[in-house]
């Protein structure tokens, strides 16, 4: 039998709803989960009907908990150089058309970082977001050391990079993490609301402004994303990541 794919996509009107498929693994991002990406954004990238993009992850426990922890740990530093997520979620947040994240349960690690690639984020009241990379031995490399201090600060990106800790639903619209809070049967329907209120306004119009954001709040951003990757490249052959990786996945197996 055929494995199902990890990326479904549904047109709904002028928006495209995007689901990661992978609800038994809380839709950790793995290799053919990007892959998969790529490919839907190539089949909309010149298609100007599309006023928007939700992004959301099948389930209800996780709309992505992180990357694939089995297969970061065979990972190297040219892997890292390759900037594999960061490639992904690079192309997300320059995808033309406004992109929006429709979040419930984890929202960690590089599903974090896909979530704050995305122009806005909707929240159920069951989100976790943030950064425990750390704990892995390894750095949000894949946009979290810059997107973040954009997002919210930098004084409390640090704080959230450096102890990994998690944040609620209510705090990520606190500091500026998310843009709104609903319960979690209405998390892809304000979503789909919201692309709806953007559907309406002129379609080149949206997308000049996004342009325009994008290129005004990101000085610097190639040297961002080769630096990030750089030190990430140097992480990926250390013990230390081996070794809590490897703890990891024991624990995982066991629970």
């Amino acid at each position: 039998m055929s494995e199902a794919p990890r990326i479904l996509s549904e047109r709904r009107g002028d928006v495209v709803l995007v689901t990661l498929n992978a609800p038994e693994r809380r839709n950790a991002i793995d290799q053919q989960m990007v892959d998969g990406l790529h490919a839907l954004l190539d089949q909309h990238w010149h298609d100007e009907s599309v006023a928007a993009l939700v992004l959301t992850g099948a389930g209800d426990k996780a709309f992505a908990a992180g990357a694939d922890i089995a297969q970061l740990r065979e990972r190297t530093s040219r892997d890292a150089l390759k900037a594999i997520n960061s490639g992904i979620f690079n192309r997300i947040e320059e995808f033309p058309a406004p992109v929006i994240a429709a979040i419930k349960g984890f929202a960690l690690g590089g599903g974090c970082e896909l979530a704050i690639a995305c122009d806005l984020r909707v929240c159920g009241e069951s989100a976790k977001l943030g950064q425990p990379e750390v704990k892995l031995g390894i750095i949000p490399a894949a946009g979290g050391t810059y997107r973040l201090p954009r997002l919210i600060g930098l004084g409390l990106a640090r704080e959230l990079v450096y102890t990994g800790r998690m944040v609620d639903a209510q705090e990520a619209l606190r500091i500026g993490l998310a843009n709104a809070v609903v319960p979690d049967a209405e998390v892809v329907d304000k979503a789909l609301a919201i692309a709806g209120e953007i559907a309406q306004n002129g379609r080149l119009a949206v997308r000049g402004a996004k342009r325009a954001m994008n290129a005004l709040s990101r000085p610097g951003h190639e040297n961002a994303v080769a630096f990030e990757s750089s030190v990430q490249a140097v992480l990926f052959d250390s013990d230390d990541k081996k070794a809590r990786m490897d703890a990891f996945l024991s624990k995982q197996k066991r629970g």
